[in-house]
Parts: C-alpha cells; sequence; structure tokens
C-alpha cells in the first residue's frame, strides 16, 4: 500500500481566488465566439472612429493615418470577395501546416514517443528532477506525445527511485507547459508566433520580415534559467509537501505505464532517424555555406540580414527533417510499409488540424479587417504618444505585457489566438517606443506560459489530473493547482528578471533580432499629436 501524507492543502484566499477563475473561465465561449464577438465590436468601432475623423501621422513613412469604416463600400467587398484570399493569406496558417506535415509522421511513427521514453529511461537518478525538466522544455516539439509519453514515465520513474510519483508528474508538466516558452532548439511554435507577429510589425515598417530564430537567446535563457528553479521547488518544496512513498507495485500496475526497454526493432529506427537528420542538417549547412553555391546566404546584404533566406527556409527544414526522420525510424519499426503509409499519416495530421483551420478562418478576418480600419497604426501612435508623456521606462512597459498576457492565460488557453488579438495593437505601439518586434513578442510568450500548468482551461490539464489520480485516487482539481502553484510563482519571478535582463542591457533576442527597435533617420523626431 501507498503511504500518503494525511495533510490535505490549506484551503486559503488563494485556492479560493483561482476556483473563482475556473468559474470565470468556464462561462466564457469557444476562442472561435469570442474572435466573431471581436469582428463584430471591431466593425462598430471602425464606424465611430471613422465618422469622428480619428488620424495620426506614421512617424516612420510620414503618411497621414485616418481610419476607415469596414461597412463601406470598399471595405465590404473587400470582406466577402476576397475571403478566400484572406484565410490563405494569414501568414501563421501555411507556416504551421507546413511544419505539420512532418511533423505528424515523426509523431505517428512513435518516433518522438520512442526518443521521450528512451531519455527517461537512461536518466541517472542524482539529477533525476533538472533532467527530466530539460527532456520537458525539448519535448515541446513533439506536440501532445509528451503529455502522453513523458508525464507517465516521469511518474513511474520516481515511484521506481522510492520517491513520490506525483512530484514526477509535477516536474514533467512544469516542462511540458509550465515553460513552454523557453526551449533550447527552435521549432514550429516560434514559426507560428512570429508569423503573427510578422503582420502587426508591417503595420510600422512593411518591410519587417518574420526571423523564425528570433527568439531563441531569449528561451535558451529560459532553460538556462527555470532549470534550478523547478529542480529547488520539486525538491525543496513540492515533494516534501507530498509526504513519503512506498513503491506500490498495484497502483504501478495501474498507472498504465512501462519502463521496457527500447527493442531491437526501435533502436534500429532512432539509428536510421539519427542518419536522416543529419542527412537533412547537412544538406541545408551545404545550400548555406557550401563555397560559389549559397541559395540560402544573402551575398549583397549587409550584417545578419544575410542570413535571412536561411532563416527564411526554417520552415522548409523542420518540415523535411521530421518527415524523413519519421519515415525512416517508421521503416525499421514497420510502422511504415510503403509510401502510402506516410501519405496516409500526413492526411492525419491534417485532420488534426482541423480545429486550427476554423481558429484561423476568424483569426485571420480579425487581423485582416483590423488592418483595413487602420485602427491598429492610429491607436499605436496615440499609445505612444501618451506613453511617452508618462515616460514609463521600457522594462515597465515589457513586465506591464508580461502580467496582462498571465492573466489572459488564465481564461483563454490558446497562445496563438491572444497574440492574433493582442499583437495588431502591441507590436507597432512598441515599436515606436524603440521595444523590437522580436522583444515584444519574447515578453508577450513569458507571461502566456507561466500559468498554463494551472489553469483548468489549459487543453491538456484534464488529462495530467487524471494521470495524478492513477496515483492517488481522492486527487482533485484544488489538489492540482495547489501541487503547481509553487512553479507557476517561480517562474513568474525568474520570466520577470529575465525580461528585465534583456531589456536593460539591450540583449540580442535571437540571431539577428535585436531587442530593440530603432526608426529610420526621417521619422526619429518625436512624434506629432
Amino acid at each position: 500500500m501507498t503511504t500518503e501524507d494525511p495533510r490535505e492543502p490549506a484551503a486559503g484566499r488563494g485556492p479560493r481566488l483561482l476556483d473563482r477563475i475556473e468559474k470565470i473561465g468556464d462561462a466564457l465561449p469557444d476562442p472561435v465566439l469570442i474572435f466573431a464577438f471581436c469582428i463584430a465590436i471591431l466593425m462598430f468601432v471602425s464606424v465611430i472612429a471613422s465618422a469622428g475623423g480619428w488620424s495620426a501621422v506614421n512617424p516612420v513613412t510620414g503618411a497621414h493615418l485616418k481610419t476607415q469604416s469596414l461597412l463601406s463600400e470598399a471595405n465590404l467587398a473587400k470582406l466577402l470577395v476576397d475571403m478566400p484570399d484572406t484565410l490563405t493569406g494569414f501568414p501563421p496558417l501555411g507556416l504551421v501546416l507546413v511544419v505539420m506535415l512532418g511533423a505528424a509522421v515523426a509523431e505517428r511513427t512513435g518516433l518522438f514517443g520512442a526518443l521521450l521514453g528512451d531519455a527517461v529511461r537512461k536518466l541517472p537518478r542524482k539529477v533525476l528532477t533538472p533532467a527530466i525538466f530539460v527532456i520537458g522544455l525539448m519535448s515541446h516539439h513533439a506536440s501532445d506525445a509528451a503529455y502522453v509519453v513523458l508525464i507517465p514515465l516521469s511518474a513511474l520513474i520516481y515511484a521506481e527511485s522510492g520517491r513520490h510519483p506525483l512530484a514526477g508528474i509535477a516536474i514533467a508538466y512544469a516542462g511540458i507547459s509550465g515553460a513552454f516558452a523557453g526551449n533550447i532548439v527552435p521549432g514550429q511554435f516560434d514559426v507560428l508566433i512570429l508569423g503573427i507577429t510578422e503582420p502587426a510589425a508591417r503595420l510600422i515598417d512593411p518591410n519587417f520580415v518574420m526571423n523564425p530564430l528570433g527568439n531563441w537567446w531569449f528561451t535558451l535563457s529560459i532553460g538556462i534559467l527555470f532549470t534550478p528553479i523547478a529542480w529547488f521547488v520539486t525538491d525543496r518544496i513540492v515533494e516534501p509537501r507530498l509526504g513519503p512513498w512506498r513503491p506500490d507495485e498495484a497502483a504501478m500496475a495501474q498507472a498504465g505505464v512501462s519502463l521496457d526497454a527500447l527493442g531491437e526493432p526501435q533502436r534500429r529506427g532512432l539509428r536510421r532517424a539519427g542518419i536522416a537528420a543529419l542527412v537533412i542538417i547537412a544538406l541545408f549547412a551545404a545550400l548555406t555555406l557550401w563555397p560559389g553555391f549559397t541559395p540560402l546566404f544573402d551575398e549583397e546584404a549587409v550584417g545578419p540580414r544575410r542570413m535571412t533566406p536561411f532563416y527564411q527556409s526554417l520552415i522548409a527544414a523542420f518540415m523535411l527533417l521530421f518527415l524523413t526522420s519519421g519515415w525512416a525510424y517508421g521503416s525499421a519499426t514497420g510502422a511504415i510499409r510503403s509510401h502510402r503509409d506516410v501519405v496516409s499519416m500526413m492526411g492525419q495530421g491534417m485532420k488534426d488540424m482541423a480545429p486550427y483551420l476554423v481558429l484561423a478562418f476568424f483569426a485571420a478576418h480579425f487581423v485582416a479587417m483590423f488592418g483595413w480600419s487602420k485602427l491598429g497604426p492610429v491607436l499605436a501612435v496615440k499609445g505612444a504618444e501618451v506613453l511617452q508623456g508618462v515616460g514609463l521606462p521600457k522594462p515597465a512597459l515589457l513586465v506591464s505585457l508580461l502580467a496582462m498576457s498571465s492573466g489572459l492565460d488564465l481564461v483563454i488557453g490558446s497562445a496563438s489566438a491572444k497574440w492574433s488579438a493582442m499583437a495588431p495593437v502591441v507590436v507597432p505601439m512598441m515599436m515606436l517606443l524603440g521595444i523590437s518586434p522580436e522583444m515584444t513578442t519574447a515578453a508577450y510568450r513569458m507571461g502566456d506560459s507561466i500559468f498554463n500548468i494551472v489553469t483548468p482551461l489549459a487543453s491538456n490539464f484534464p488529462l495530467v489530473l487524471i494521470l495524478c489520480q492513477r496515483w492517488r485516487p481522492n486527487f482533485g482539481v484544488g489538489s492540482m493547482i495547489a501541487l503547481m502553484l509553487p512553479y507557476c510563482l517561480g517562474f513568474m519571478a525568474g520570466g520577470v528578471l529575465l525580461v528585465l535582463v534583456f531589456v536593460g542591457f539591450k540583449l540580442p533576442v535571437g540571431p539577428g533580432a535585436s531587442g530593440v527597435y530603432t526608426l529610420p533617420p526621417a521619422a526619429s523626431a518625436p512624434i506629432t499629436p
């Protein structure tokens, strides 16, 4: 039998507040309907703004910006005639679909699961906590496979080590979801979120080009800083509170997981997948660095901009990396017997993207209509004027954005949905105040990930709760919040510190991505009211 700490978490103001937030969140409609409401409100506001003559001067181009009614003849025609183009022209849509074509094969062949499971099995017990956390960071590329593979395996390996399995679940969940803004290697989410930033930045700078690696140094720093924080919280706060644990074979069997070693087909598949990955990496390195033939290197550009073609090719690189390595693994294990299996897996991956396509339709129209109304740049210029008058320092602005993102995360789980709504206003405004789109995106991402692990509205929260109940049947939502809240508080403190350091020391947020933004010389004069 298991020996559990009989003490229940004390009911204080914190849990009661979170319960209220949960009730409010449950009452909110689906994000699709939220975007529909936003479009209706946007149309109403655009009519008032146009009638009132709201306008501003773009400090970059000098153009006179005047708000436009979305109910005007031209805009109504654009809405109805260009509806297919509005959807297909939504920048994140194509980026995500391309990457997912490859990721679907890697996930369905079992490559992601094998990589995660094998990594956990080989962990030295002395560094169990930080190692699982780092694997959780790396597993962001594995999509939902991280939840269904890494979390139950972490619980089992903790239990077999004589440690509390709920602590294993907590550290894995903290790495996968609580530190979602961090990563060691960029992936598809970087492409998605910075793809939303790009059209927002172009409201001020029409020449702005999305850099898929624009947040790499920041996300890498999160991984470095948050690992010791998560280690301390787990070993000094979470696990002592859970009490002692005595291994129970019945409980392990109920958990439905096992630490059986990989078979020879899986090991052979991993070797083939590694070779395939090295081939893709070598191919893109050659296309960037090969003397006399550099289609992914702009010889005529200056400075970091010479790498722009390489950055833009990373979408294709991720797709090919996942596709070829997944195919190589599946051919060795028998998951893929012919090219038809690969095509079927890619089709299933697109099928799984159906909910995102529905959301993207409404998000694309909201973003496009926001641009047609000219409300974004006008509000950005006017907001910059107000903030310049107040004199808030840049660190305070970014910390405020982080706090806003964290608050919204409690009630709206989709990071891309929130950013699609916020970016058209926040990104241009920060640019006018000297903060780069990449730095603004990094601050938003930091805030968005902090409360992922305590909000019941998160898509994977119920799954993790069920996994906890396999080890403690009476484990409820309040217990889950109490288990994960210390990580949230630690990550909040670390995230604020990281944002302050990056903006305070003007550190680059990624390769070729400065944390500051400088207006062209002709537009560097103060903004005229």
